[in-house]
């Protein structure tokens, strides 16, 4: 195919949740001709969480399919085109980066990354159904729901340890899960010996299966050395890593951190020029709704200026560079 014949876009989005949706609101309002390509649920992992009690602006939360329809409109609204489907590699041309596509192959004088990342899965019976309904993987998200109540806690590494603790200002009793032993740091450890009237550390123990009546958790089966039982409680939070998705990356110049994070300068620029990434996918980011929005919204002004140094802005190419108009907030 032709260069001519390739559909072509100022900037390519890579997912559709909150990162890349604030961010197509900003690009698009400026004129920039932005698709966005999700191969999952528009709105990410907010749009199939539960509840959203975090996020600012809402006294008493909201819906996360709502917000992420919310944002989903926004950025329609301003002209941003999101299809479902999917990019699978990446290939620098220098001025232009080309897509290989479920749709074909696209170029975009801008990419930005914003797949996010995933939770790790147990891979046990009830887990998946009752995600959002006794099983999560947020405790700044979700923790206040469990005022009064028994949790389950799955992990042994820092984050289910940290979190665990956390939990402790809401939940009357924690049962942590602990596959082998605990990998935790010294200082986190002891953080658990200091809640021993309410934390009960299981080594050794796997998590057979989560249990539920009428929709909700209500036991989850364990094995530990051999003997199964049952351990009762209101809800479970699995806390045994995130996994991120960027194994579309592979064999490309985008560098990754030891976990699969992509790695970002200050500008939000990854190790190929002209490609960005923002959100849950870049390594160094809090994991947060809030700060997802908040770095799409970072990434277009960065993506604008990177067009401006470039000589390719979205203005005619007679208007110069000194008579665009400021970005709209």
């Amino acid at each position: 195919m032709a260069d001519s014949e390739i559909e072509t876009h100022d900037v390519v989005m890579i997912g559709a949740g909150p990162a890349a949706l604030s961010a197509a609101i900003y690009t698009t309002r400026e004129d920039l001709d932005t698709v966005l390509f999700e191969k999952g649920v528009i709105g990410g992992l907010a749009a199939i969480t539960d509840w959203v009690d975090n996020y600012p602006g809402f006294v008493n939360g909201i819906a996360g399919l709502e917000l992420a329809d919310g944002l989903r409109g926004q950025a329609e609204r301003f002209g941003a085109d999101i299809r479902l489907g999917e990019v699978t590699e990446i290939i620098d041309q220098g001025a232009y980066k080309l897509l290989k596509t479920t749709d074909g192959d696209m170029r975009a004088k801008v990419v930005l990354i914003a797949t996010g990342s995933d939770y790790k899965k147990i891979g046990v019976p009830g887990e998946q159904e009752f995600y959002g309904r006794g099983v999560h993987y947020c405790a700044t998200c979700d923790g206040a729901f469990y005022r009064g109540k028994r949790l389950v806690v799955v992990g042994g590494g820092n984050s289910a340890v940290q979190e665990a603790i956390f939990l402790t200002r809401f939940a009357t009793h924690i049962d942590l899960l602990v596959r082998s032993k605990l990998k935790a740091s010294d200082i986190l450890q002891k953080g658990l010996i200091e809640q021993a009237g309410k934390i009960t550390v299981h080594l050794e123990t796997s998590t057979d299966s989560i249990i539920g009546v009428d929709g909700k958790v209500t036991k989850v089966a364990v094995t530990k050395q051999g003997v199964q039982s049952e351990i009762d409680t209101d809800g479970v939070f699995v806390f045994v890593g995130l996994e991120p998705n960027t194994k579309f990356l592979a064999g490309t110049a985008v560098e990754l951190d030891e976990i699969g994070l992509i790695k970002t300068d200050a500008q939000l620029q990854t190790s190929i020029p002209g490609v960005f990434a923002a959100g849950d996918v870049r390594s160094g980011a809090t994991m947060q709704i809030a700060s997802a929005t908040g770095e799409g919204a970072t990434a277009a002004l960065l993506i604008r200026t990177y067009l401006e140094d470039r000589n390719t802005a979205y203005l005619a190419p007679e208007a110069p560079i000194s008579e665009l108009k400021p970005l709209a907030v």
